[in-house]
């Protein structure tokens, strides 16, 4: 099984290779520690890719499909919305779109269940273990493509009208935590939505009890067909040893079902940024991830990630391209 085989590669993030750029940045011009969080994350990079940090060449995988739950009305726009920005992706046209041209990075969009969704969490299970298996092991597949193409850094964004209400009913499931906790706004929910969508997903939760026995159970039990693949998509990437780049609460979500199936694959993951919902900031706690960014960004797509990006380039070109003491001829006074 191809899901099994990915799993079992993954190892912890090369420690050494993180202190040899620690060690390479505290001799560069500048007072050790003095660009805070940039420098973590070069040795970040270079841990979970067991070397250098650089260069960064970045896909972005936005993963689409529609969700049944979309029935219960937990979004503020209808589920046709779905394909409408498969279609503005192409176009070129969406702000993921934009914003991985000006962070030259590549976008991948991959239609993973548009219109033949999932079924109604809210009822029963969203698919059969088969099926969720089937978009893990796909997501894996298309990771050691993208890697094998020399892409260092794959970034997780999804569309999904709906699939707030998935990503909470999971993050509830595999936290133990009181879906109130976890449910916001979404696309743009009132008081009156948040509290209709809370109920959806307690009674989600009621109905699949039996089903949330195990990661893939629970997965298949009240996620999407998009967080699946990126699921897979994660592991993929982390087993291939490259950097993983959570946008919002959905990937989040999505990594961390990666990380119950895979521990280690949190050593290679990125937090681009910390959204407004609720979750996600649960999540990102518990897989001990600090958000680089905090813009009160909901969009979800990518677009989150995308803006990262110019941090990731920036603490590569540090490690590669800014002088050291020695070289520079000035004076280190060692702090």
């Amino acid at each position: 099984m191809r899901l099994a085989e990915t799993v079992a590669r993954i190892g912890p993030a090369d420690e050494a290779a993180g202190a040899a750029v620690q060690a390479a940045l505290d001799a560069k011009t500048k007072p050790r520690g003095s660009l805070g969080r940039l420098e973590e994350v070069a040795c970040r990079i270079a841990a979970a890719r067991r070397t250098g940090p650089g260069p960064i060449r970045a896909t972005i995988v936005v993963a689409a499909a529609d969700h049944g739950v979309a029935r219960e009305g937990v979004s503020a726009y209808p589920q046709e919305v779905t394909r409408q920005m498969l279609a503005n992706f192409a176009g070129g046209g969406a702000a993921v779109s934009v914003l991985a041209r000006a962070a030259g990075a590549e976008l991948h969009v991959v239609d993973v269940g548009v219109g033949a969704g999932t079924a109604n969490i809210a009822d029963g299970a969203a698919m059969s273990r088969h099926a969720a298996v089937a978009q893990v092991e796909a997501g894996i597949t298309l990771a050691r493509e993208l890697v094998a193409s020399g892409t260092t850094v794959v970034a997780l964004g999804e569309m999904g009208i709906g699939n707030s209400t998935a990503a909470a009913a999971l993050t509830a499931a595999l936290l133990s935590v009181e879906p109130r906790r976890v449910c916001g706004r979404g696309t743009g929910l009132d008081d009156a939505g948040v509290a209709h969508k809370v109920a959806v997903v307690e009674r989600a939760l009621e109905v699949n009890a039996a089903r949330l026995d195990d990661e893939v159970g629970t997965l298949a039990a009240l996620g999407g067909f998009e967080i699946a693949f990126l699921v897979g998509v994660a592991l993929g990437t982390a087993a291939e040893r490259a950097v993983v780049l959570l946008d919002g609460f959905i990937t989040a979500a999505a990594a961390l079902l990666a990380v119950r199936l895979a521990p280690h694959a949190r050593d290679s993951m990125i937090a681009a940024h910390l959204s407004p919902e609720p979750g996600h900031r649960l999540v990102l706690e518990e897989l001990g991830l600090a958000p680089l960014l905090d813009l009160g960004l909901r969009l979800g797509e990518g677009s989150g990630a995308a803006l990262a990006l110019p941090l990731l380039h920036a603490a590569a070109a540090i490690v590669d391209e800014m002088a050291t003491f020695a070289a520079a001829g000035v004076t280190d006074a060692g702090r």
